[in-house]
């Protein structure tokens, strides 16, 4: 027995979650582990069969987390145990499923391999970031996939300033700018163009937002690189800017602000069962494992 105490967390917004959580649940308990659930997953789904606990109480007492939902329910609960060195596991209640890898339909035979030490590990660098407003932080928080700074509503592209370790880069006017993980190249960045890094890469990726000069293009910097963007001007006066840390938002950004980014301290550790491999999931959800033959085209 490698693992203990397993916490379950859920996307508790989805309906029928509580039958797959439950019979996970059951699972662990019949290989021996004693079971805590998120409090709010409990409290949502109505699974009121194992013990409740606080993101800070599975911390504090659990061997391992098995996150059921999507990517973004991983994303939250990796925020929420990154400080703690809780090892996660996530099981794919959602859709697209990156970092959620193992299919609802093989979940109760992976984790069992996995709580036989049957297992691969896999450890991603975290952002940390704050926003500065005349010399006071006013806001900061922590990003496994990618902190992104973009213009608000219907408001014009806005100008940004942007320094890597204290020296100039560059100034752009773009709908945004995205500072991603290898975690988080598969995520926003890569829809706006920028490259795939495998997780092992010990770098950052910082693309723009559909950038007025077509020369501004994605680049790879070093994983320890502390980056400062300051935001010179918003397009037009009723405009406004954002900034997203993962799905933590500061909504009201103005002009003159400074967003700080480095590479958090901490780490997050996932494991999949033996077997997994990072390139087979590339070629499942980007389907790159689909073969196309002439005959397959529309007429």
């Amino acid at each position: 027995m490698h693992f203990h105490t397993v916490a379950l967390v859920g996307r508790h917004q989805d309906s029928g979650m509580d039958a797959p959580l439950r019979r996970l649940g059951k699972v662990l308990q019949s290989a021996g582990c004693s079971v805590l659930i998120e409090t709010e997953t409990g409290h949502r789904t109505g699974v009121q069969d194992f013990e409740q606990a606080s993101f800070q109480e599975i911390g504090a007492r659990a061997d391992l987390a098995v996150i059921m939902g999507g990517d973004g329910t991983m994303l939250a609960a990796a925020r929420q145990l990154a400080t703690t060195d809780v090892p996660l596991i996530g099981i794919n209640h959602g859709r697209l499923g990156f970092i959620t890898d193992i299919p609802l339909g093989s979940a109760d035979e992976a984790i069992t391999s996995v709580l036989n030490g049957a297992f691969v590990q896999d450890e991603r660098i975290l952002l940390e970031g704050r926003v500065m407003r005349d010399g006071q932080q006013i806001f900061s928080g922590m990003a496994l996939n990618d902190v992104i700074i973009n213009r608000a509503g219907r408001g014009g592209m806005i100008e940004l300033r942007v320094e890597c370790n204290g020296a100039f880069m560059h100034s752009q006017r773009a709908d945004g700018l995205i500072i991603a993980t290898p975690t988080g190249s598969t995520a926003y960045a890569l829809s706006a163009g920028g490259p795939i890094l495998h997780p092992q890469v010990p770098a950052l990726v910082l693309v723009p937002v559909a950038p007025q000069t077509l020369s501004n293009r994605p680049i790879t910097l070093p994983a320890d690189s502390v980056l400062s963007i300051t935001i010179l001007a918003l397009g037009r006066v009723e405009s406004g800017a954002s900034v997203h840390f993962d799905m933590q938002a500061l909504s009201n950004c103005q002009e003159g602000d400074r967003i700080d980014v480095r590479r958090s301290p901490y780490r997050v550790r996932f494991l999949h069962p033996q077997g997994y491999s990072y390139f087979a999931t590339l070629r499942s959800k980007l389907n790159w494992n689909r073969m196309v033959h002439p005959w397959d085209e529309p007429d």
